[in-house]
């Protein structure tokens, strides 16, 4: 009843963590896609890149809660048989914790691409003031592909680390439930050397069972014979 109890709490606490989320995913993804001007994400506004970096803090630190208190629920489930509805409902969890992450992590990136198209165009302006100052003949064109794709390509690079760190953590839950269930079907195994010689005690008891009634019954099948030819 204890475990049952704990549950249920866990369950609570995970369902009341994921509204949390759900509505701090929704303020986020407002200002990905509000279209700020250059100047509010640029690196320029101070306050802008404040409220900003507080509001990924705040969904990263649920993020993680949510982590630990699914991890907490794997381990309940596993202290004990699990049953097909708690497995269901634990995986909901873990799907729910992936969807969350996943959609955190687009946003964040469309907001990094933002503010890194906003800082290369104050940069660019910057230089192309630079050189009409000075008169100089370099192709600004051509100096504003390369820092794109170098931009680019460095956006590429942090969103596959952060997916690779989101996958590490969802596997390594799931491999904690594997173990404390593995744990438990080698408990029931070794169980099983009992059972099986208590159902052969079983057995040999009906087989000698059986020989003696076929005993009596030939005993008395012959009995009845002798005495039909003697009469």
């Amino acid at each position: 009843m204890r475990m049952e109890e704990e549950w249920d709490e866990l369950r609570k606490e995970a369902r009341k963590i994921e509204g949390d989320l759900d509505v701090r995913l929704s303020s986020y993804a407002k200002l990905g896609a509000s279209g700020y001007s250059d100047s509010r994400l640029s690196t320029e506004s101070n306050g802008g890149e404040m409220a900003w970096k507080s509001m990924e803090m705040e969904i990263e630190s649920l993020l993680e809660k949510l982590l630990h208190v699914n991890d907490a629920m794997g381990r309940c489930a596993s202290a004990s048989v699990p049953t097909t509805s708690v497995s269901q409902k634990l995986t909901r969890h873990c799907d729910i914790l992936h969807e969350f992450t996943q959609e955190y992590k687009r946003t964040r990136g469309n907001i990094i691409s933002m503010r890194e198209h906003a800082d290369l165009l104050t940069s660019v302006r910057n230089d192309i003031n630079e050189y009409k100052d000075s008169g100089s003949s370099l192709s600004v064109p051509n100096l504003l592909r390369e820092r794109a794709a170098i931009h680019g390509s460095i956006t590429q690079i942090d969103e596959v680390t952060e997916q690779a760190e989101v996958m590490k953590g969802v596997l390594a839950a799931q491999r904690n439930a594997f173990t404390d269930i593995q744990a438990k079907v080698k408990q029931l195994s070794d169980r099983f050397p009992v059972i099986r010689g208590l159902l052969g005690a079983i057995k040999r008891k009906k087989s000698k069972d059986t020989l003696i009634l076929s005993a009596v019954i030939a005993g008395c099948t012959l009995f009845l014979i002798v005495y039909w030819f003697s009469k």
